[in-house]
């Protein structure tokens, strides 16, 4: 999900819950109200909101006939505007919104569901909208009253992801010798670091800030006395970082990198990421290793394309974090066309891999965009879009124009 590019101040996130149940029975924080005959379709509309801004969580089940390709539509009651989306193509014309289909989830048996999420902005008024449709087809009729919301969190329940036939994935990337990184532009394992990061590494809190803290750490290390410790912090712009401060713009024309990780917990469901760096050909903004739906990802921030795609077929073709050990990542970037290769302990993720040839599930958004990327910058760190929290431990860390070894 990707963010605003900078916020001027630091917000204080109040998140509200609230249901609202179309069909079959309409259901709000206030209480059940009466039960109404299915005609259409039903909406769970689940927002967590706070001064300013909000995100969505929209669940639509088909009551009427099977339909292949679908279009939800709504109306805002206050000045919201939508800014992104995730697994609907979602447009906004005035106050009226319309959400529809994308390639794997277009097909909507009767009793079938689609789950698409969504974020935005407001400056006076954010109320819950009530009026849907599904292809002009009013979800159990129209002037339901909005509910009353009550303020509440509502925890995000961690699907179970059951893996498909993983294809055999040749890597590309051909290590040299050994584990070191001299002659790296970026060759660190923090030993010339103590207590903030400070130097060729830097605290750096892009776009806005919260509890979460960077650190060295002299008592877990993957090779050496020290590590990069990141304290992620959960809650809305929960962000931190340590930047390098050397010059990463002139590595290529393929970028390679390496470092060693190890996580305290379970990458969630929710969209976090810990791996940033700015991409001069895309306005500065980041592109983005981290993970969603308990796997890893890659994520662009300019329009908010994941690779794999964030369907069960996509998602399956990544690979979770193992976590209370030591990880080897790898990655490398083309700087000359679009292609990104990424290993985890030396074997290639399918679902992370873009080789421009489209790949069903996995890079279809990401292709959206032909420019080739150009880094200039790296941050290891930990955002949280939502109240996900994570302790994360880094050493090791390469970059090079040269492939690298774990």
């Amino acid at each position: 999900m990707a963010l605003p590019a900078s916020f001027a101040v630091r917000l204080r996130a109040v998140v509200v819950s609230a249901a609202l149940v179309l069909g079959g029975l309409v259901a709000t924080a206030a209480g059940p109200a009466a039960a109404l005959p299915d005609t259409g379709c039903r909406v769970d509309y689940t927002v967590n909101q706070w001064q300013g801004g909000f995100t969505a969580q929209v669940k639509v089940t088909n009551l009427g006939a099977a339909v292949n390709g679908w279009r939800l539509r709504w109306t805002f009651g206050g000045d919201q505007r939508v800014t992104n989306a995730w697994n609907a193509q979602v447009g906004q014309n005035g106050t009226t919104v319309t959400a529809t289909n994308v390639s794997w989830n277009a097909s909507l048996p009767t009793g079938g569901t689609a789950d698409f999420g969504l974020q935005g902005t407001w400056t006076t008024a954010g109320p819950v909208p009530a009026d849907f449709t599904l292809d002009d087809v009013p979800c159990n009729g129209t002037g339901s009253s909005s509910p009353s919301v009550t303020p509440t969190a509502t925890p995000t329940a961690t699907p179970t992801i059951t893996p498909t036939a993983t294809p055999t994935v040749t890597p590309t990337v051909t290590p040299t010798g050994g584990s070191g990184c001299a002659g790296a532009a970026v060759c660190s394992g923090f030993e010339d670091q103590a207590g903030v990061p400070a130097g060729d590494w830097q605290v750096v809190t892009p776009n806005c800030s919260g509890s979460g803290t960077a650190v060295i750490d002299t008592s877990v290390a993957h090779g050496g006395n020290r590590s990069l410790r990141i304290n992620g912090g959960g809650g809305y712009c929960n962000h931190v970082f340590a930047g390098t401060t050397r010059d990463v713009s002139a590595i290529g024309p393929v970028l390679h990198a390496r470092m060693w990780v190890r996580h305290t917990t379970a990458l969630p469901a929710g969209h976090v990421s810990m791996i940033t760096m700015a991409d001069s050909r895309d306005g500065g903004r980041d592109l983005r290793v981290g993970g969603q739906n308990g796997a890893l990802q890659w994520n662009r921030e300019s329009d908010d394309a994941t690779l794999p795609e964030q369907s069960p077929a996509g998602v399956a073709l990544s690979t979770p974090l193992p976590v209370g050990r030591w990880v080897c990542l790898r990655y490398e970037i083309d700087t000359t066309r679009q292609s990104i290769r990424t290993l985890v302990d030396d074997q290639e993720v399918a679902g992370l891999r873009v080789d421009g040839v489209p790949t069903q599930d996995v890079d279809s958004q990401w292709l959206r965009r032909t420019t080739a990327p150009r880094p200039t910058t790296l941050r290891l760190g930990w955002e949280s879009y939502g109240g996900d929290q994570d302790t994360i431990w880094y050493d090791d860390v390469a970059l090079s124009s040269s492939p690298l070894s774990c």
